[in-house]
């Protein structure tokens, strides 16, 4: 590897030109690209599995499949989203590997609404006591992410990529593929069941639910890191 790329690349370094490194079998650019989207794309997938180790390997197989087809990409979205898409195909293709319904996450229809009032019930009568307003964030936090692991699999996905990640309805409803105002009327529901158990701790707590701990960050991109073919040169 040139030196000179390698300090080439910094926090400034546009999505784009790394794309067209990594495309070139760039590691060092791979790896940017990686620590750029870490946190987002295990979010995504641990909404969906529900299991950190899980997700973690979700993640990892989704970069190797980015990594191989990066020569692919044109640029009709965000890298962002399409790595968020890739990264969610491989978590419900993983959910459906290991469980023997045919459909785990109904992600194409509305077919949780004759289970919704039971879910919101259900969710309602398991909520503990709020805490003293006194209470550290960490507690908030934690009850944020267990309360966001309650909803029902659709929607906490799409709370998790609008809320908690900040995607457009427009990004939501592409990497999850289904329509806008499927994403508005998830969003709006899940949203309010969880105000509804966690009042006003959810606007507190909501921008570092399952957080990236560092860690986690670094031994997502050694394995994959590990896996890949020789560097070039």
């Amino acid at each position: 590897m040139n030196p000179s790329t390698i300090q080439a690349i910094s926090d400034e370094t546009p999505d784009s030109e790394l794309v067209r490194r990594v495309a070139a079998r760039d590691h060092e650019a791979f790896r940017a690209l990686m620590k750029r989207h870490n946190q987002m794309l295990y979010r995504a997938a641990r909404s969906i599995l529900k299991n950190e180790p899980e997700a973690e390997d979700a993640v990892q197989d989704a970069y190797m499949q980015a990594y191989k087809a990066m020569g692919e990409f044109r640029g009709d979205a965000k890298v962002s989203t399409w790595l968020v898409r890739i990264v969610v195909n491989e978590s419900i293709a993983r959910l459906r590997r290991h469980t023997r319904r045919a459909e785990v996450i109904r992600l194409e229809g509305d077919g949780l609404d004759q289970d919704q009032h039971s879910s919101e019930d259900g969710m309602n009568e398991s909520a503990p006591e709020h805490p003293e307003r006194a209470a550290q964030r960490a507690e908030a936090r934690r009850l944020l992410e267990a309360k966001i692991d309650a909803l029902p699999d659709a929607f906490r996905s799409v709370f998790m990529l609008r809320a908690v990640e900040e995607l457009t309805v427009e990004e939501t409803a592409s990497v999850l593929d289904i329509p806008e105002a499927t994403v508005r009327t998830r969003f709006f529901r899940a949203r309010g069941m969880l105000r509804e158990s966690l009042s006003r701790e959810i606007d507190l707590a909501q921008g570092e639910a399952f957080s990236f701990a560092g860690a986690r960050c670094d031994r997502i991109i050694a394995n994959v890191m590990a896996r890949l073919d020789p560097a070039p040169g």
